[in-house]
C-alpha cells in the first residue's frame, strides 16, 4: 500500500498512528507531497488473530504490534543514580504500539472530548506544590470544531447530549451507539439509583456500516487485539488508506528517524533516518516536518536533534522537552456476582458516568467512571484477584472458574498533576541497535493523583456494591511514572517560549515550519482516553500548517 511520485516532498511526518494518518490525509488531499515515516510496518489480522498471549495488554510473548525486544531498549531510573534496561515486553518500559496505524490498531476505541474544564485545570484547581500544572492556551470551544470532524471522518458511535457533562457540541455522532449488554444494563439501573448520570460510551467503532467498513461484529477479542473486519476506526483503516488513494503519499515502513536537520536560519528541511535495511537515509521536506511518534519518541527525537542553533536539541532552550510525562492513573474496583454477567458481547466497555471528573471535595479533577473491556480467561488470571488470593494451585484454578463468569470491573482513568521530575531523557551511554542514544524514564506522579485514585476506587466500589456485588476490592494506582498507552505532556502547548514547547497551532515556537500533532503537546491530559483529543488536535494543526506554511 505505497504510492511513490517524483515530485519533491513537501513535508514528512514522523509517525504513522492516530495524528500522523491524519496529518497525512490532510496534506496529501490538498495536493502536497508527503512522505511518512513509521518504525514500525503494516499488521494483518492473521499475524495475531485472537492470540489472548500474544494481545490484549499482556507481553508474554512479546510486544504483538511492536515494537520488537531485541532492538528497541529503553532506561528506567530505578534508583538514586541506578538505572536499569528494560525491553518493551516490560511493564516499566511504557510501551505504545510501533506500526501503521500505532495504537489506533489494537485500541479500546474509546473516543472522548475532553470537558471544558480539562482545558482549565489550574484556574479551577490552583497548582499545587511540586506540579507544573497549567491551563491550555487554548479551550474546549477553540478545539470543539476539529472533535466534530474528527468523530465524522473516521466514525465514532454515540449519542450527542446523552453525557449531561459534556461541552457544546455542533452536531451529533454520525452512527448510534452500540446496545447496552449484559453488564451495561446491570451498571445503567445501579447508576440512575445512586443518582448518577450514566450513558454509553462514544467508541471509534462502527456500529453500522459506515465509510465503507462493516459495522462491530460484537467479538469478545477487542481491547489489544486488530480487528477482523476493520469494523474499529483505526488511522491505518482510515485515513491512511485515503492519503495513499490520492497519490501523493509514500508511507516508508520499517524507518527509524533520528535527527531532524536544520538550515542556516533554523528551519526543520530534512529527517535523517536508518531505513528497513539499516541504511543511514535523509528525506527532505521542502515546506514543513511534523512529529507524531508518541510522547516519548517525539521528546527523544527533539532531544536527539542538535545543533549550533539548538544545542540542547529543537525545542528545548528552556528546558521544557520531554518534561511533564504523563498518562492516567488508573484506579476502580472489581466485583464478584451471585449471577453470570458475561455474555461474550463485545466490546464489553459500553456504559459510563462524568460525575466525578470535576467538583469533588478536595480533589483536583478526577476521572470518568466505565465498565471494563471483556477480560479473556489469562488477563482475569493476571488482575482479577481479591488481596491475598492464591496465584496458582488448585484455590487459584477454583477461583477461575467460579468467578471468570461472575465479576465486573468498573475503572477510570484519573486525571494526572504534572510535574517536571516526570520525564523522557536522552542516556549518556547506552544505544540502541542502530547506535542511536536511547531514551530513559525518571520520575513519578504526584501525591494528588493517588488521592483522586482512592476517590475514584470508592466510587467505583460504589456502583459495583449498587449493582449487586457480593465483594468488592479496589485497586488504586501507585506513585510511579505513568507513561504508557495514554502518554502525554513532554512538548506542551503554551503561549510563549518560556513556558512550553509548541504554540497554539502545535509548531515548535523556535522552528516556524516544524509542528507536532502527537499527545506530546498536552498541557494536561484529561479524565478521559486521549485519541479523539490528539486526532481533534491534528486536525486542527493541519488546518494550521496549510494556512501557514
Amino acid at each position: 500500500m505505497q504510492s511513490t511520485s517524483p515530485k519533491p516532498i513537501d513535508a514528512v511526518i514522523v509517525g504513522a498512528g492516530g495524528g500522523g494518518g491524519i496529518v497525512a490525509q490532510e496534506l496529501a488531499t490538498a495536493g502536497w507531497n508527503v512522505v511518512v515515516l513509521e518504525r514500525g510496518r503494516w499488521m494483518k489480522f492473521e499475524e495475531t488473530g485472537h492470540h489472548e498471549l500474544k494481545s490484549q495488554r499482556t507481553t508474554v510473548l512479546g510486544s504483538a504490534f511492536g515494537p520488537d525486544d531485541a532492538r528497541h531498549v529503553r532506561m528506567r531510573q530505578t534508583g538514586p543514580d541506578k538505572w536499569t534496561k528494560v525491553l518493551p515486553s516490560d511493564g516499566a518500559y511504557n510501551n505504545i504500539a510501533a506500526c501503521v496505524g500505532g495504537g489506533t490498531l489494537s485500541y479500546g476505541a474509546m473516543a472522548w472530548r475532553f470537558l471544558p474544564k480539562d482545558f482549565a485545570m489550574k484556574s479551577t484547581y490552583g497548582a499545587p506544590p511540586g506540579s507544573t500544572l497549567e491551563d491550555w492556551p487554548i479551550t474546549y470551544d477553540d478545539l470543539a470544531p476539529y472533535y466534530d470532524r474528527a468523530e465524522w471522518d473516521i466514525g465514532v458511535n454515540g449519542r450527542a447530549g446523552a453525557n449531561t457533562f459534556e461541552g457544546k457540541r455542533g452536531k451529533d455522532y454520525p452512527m448510534p451507539p452500540l446496545p447496552f449488554n449484559r453488564e451495561a444494563s446491570i451498571l445503567n439501573a445501579a447508576a440512575k439509583k445512586l443518582g448518577w448520570h450514566p450513558f454509553p460510551i462514544p467508541m471509534a467503532i462502527n456500529s453500522k456500516p459506515y465509510g465503507g467498513r462493516p459495522g462491530c461484529v460484537m467479538c469478545p477479542h477487542c481491547v489489544g487485539f486488530q480487528c477482523e473486519v476493520n469494523a474499529k476506526s483505526s488511522t491505518a483503516a482510515t485515513v491512511l488508506p485515503r492519503a495513499i488513494a490520492t497519490g501523493n503519499c509514500d508511507v516508508r515502513t520499517e524507518c527509524v528517524a533520528y535527527s531532524i536537520l536544520t538550515d542556516t536560519k533554523g528551519r526543520a528541511q530534512a529527517v535523517a533516518y536508518f531505513d528497513a535495511q539499516g541504511k543511514r537515509q535523509v528525506v527532505n521536506a521542502r515546506k514543513a516536518v511534523i512529529l507524531a511518534a508518541s510522547a516519548t519518541e517525539t521528546a527523544r527525537l527533539l532531544l536527539l536533534s542538535k545543533s549550533k542553533l539548538y544545542p540542547n536539541g529543537i525545542g528545548n532552550r528552556h528546558d521544557w522537552v520531554g518534561r511533564n510525562l504523563q498518562g492516567h492513573a488508573y484506579s476502580g474496583a472489581f466485583g464478584l456476582f451471585d449471577q453470570e454477567l458475561y455474555d461474550g458481547v463485545g466490546p464489553a466497555a459500553r456504559i459510563a458516568v462524568c460525575d466525578f471528573n470535576h467538583g469533588n471535595d478536595g480533589i483536583i479533577g478526577g476521572a470518568m467512571l466505565c465498565n471494563e473491556f471483556i477480560r479473556l480467561p489469562y488477563l482475569f488470571a493476571r488482575s482479577i484477584r481479591p488481596p491475598g488470593a492464591a496465584r496458582w494451585g488448585k484455590k487459584h484454578k477454583d477461583f477461575q472458574r467460579q468467578w471468570y463468569k461472575r465479576s465486573m470491573g468498573v475503572k477510570g482513568p484519573v486525571q494526572e498533576v504534572p510535574r517536571w521530575e516526570a520525564r523522557v531523557e536522552l542516556d549518556p551511554a547506552v544505544t540502541d541497535h542502530w547506535g542511536i542514544p536511547t531514551l530513559r524514564l525518571s520520575g513519578g506522579r504526584h501525591p494528588k493523583d493517588i488521592e483522586t485514585g482512592r476517590f475514584i476506587a470508592r466510587k467505583s466500589a460504589e456502583w459495583l456494591r449498587a449493582a449487586g456485588a457480593l465483594e468488592v476490592f479496589e485497586s488504586v494506582a501507585g506513585s510511579g511514572l505513568s507513561g504508557g498507552q495514554h502518554q502525554a505532556g513532554t512538548a506542551r502547548m503554551s503561549k510563549d517560549i518560556q513556558s512550553g514547547v509548541v504554540d497554539t497551532d502545535c509548531r515548535v515556537h523556535e522552528t516556524e515550519n516544524l509542528y507536532i500533532a502527537d499527545g506530546s503537546v498536552h498541557v494536561t491530559n484529561g479524565g478521559f482516553n486521549p485519541s479523539l483529543t490528539i486526532q481533534a488536535l491534528a486536525y486542527r494543526t493541519s488546518a494550521r500548517i496549510l494556512k501557514n506554511v
